[in-house]
């Protein structure tokens, strides 16, 4: 048997760390879209770098949903974590130039010199573990 609990938002920020791809959630033309980015934490926000062009590069001020997970298909465990944040282009020069060391290449290829910083403004969690041997889960208590 499996246990579902929730995850702290200490929890949440630390399995953010462990990942570099996630999924950010916005409206593009009136109708929900989700895209693939890699990403990375910095002073507490994430940080997407994207190019100059396309529709993630025209968010300016919009609330947008960012999630991370890692699933186990073989063991059915795993965890989710979803943050809301409204995007904030990075305009500082001082902080271009910190975002944009070696450590933060783009996977994708070309110019991607635009940096959208989402702040962790609400952040939630769920893992998914196999439960302890005779451990009651919510699923059998109910």
């Amino acid at each position: 048997m499996s246990e579902i609990r929730p995850l702290t938002p200490r929890e949440c920020v630390e399995l953010l760390a462990t990942q570099p791809v996630g999924r950010l959630a916005f409206s593009e033309n009136a109708l929900p879209t989700v895209r693939p980015v890699n990403f990375f934490l910095h002073d507490g926000d994430i940080v997407v770098r994207t190019s100059r062009s396309g529709s993630i590069a025209r968010l300016t001020k919009e609330v947008v949903a960012f999630e991370v997970d890692s699933i186990d298909p073989a063991t059915h465990t795993g965890w989710s974590v979803v943050v809301i944040g409204k995007v904030k282009p990075v305009t500082d020069v001082a902080d271009l130039v910190a975002l944009s060391g070696p450590g933060h290449r783009p996977w994708a290829d070309g110019e991607r010199s635009h940096f959208l910083r989402i702040p962790i403004d609400i952040v939630s969690g769920r893992l998914l573990r196999l439960a302890e041997p005779g451990a009651v889960t919510d699923a059998a208590a109910s």
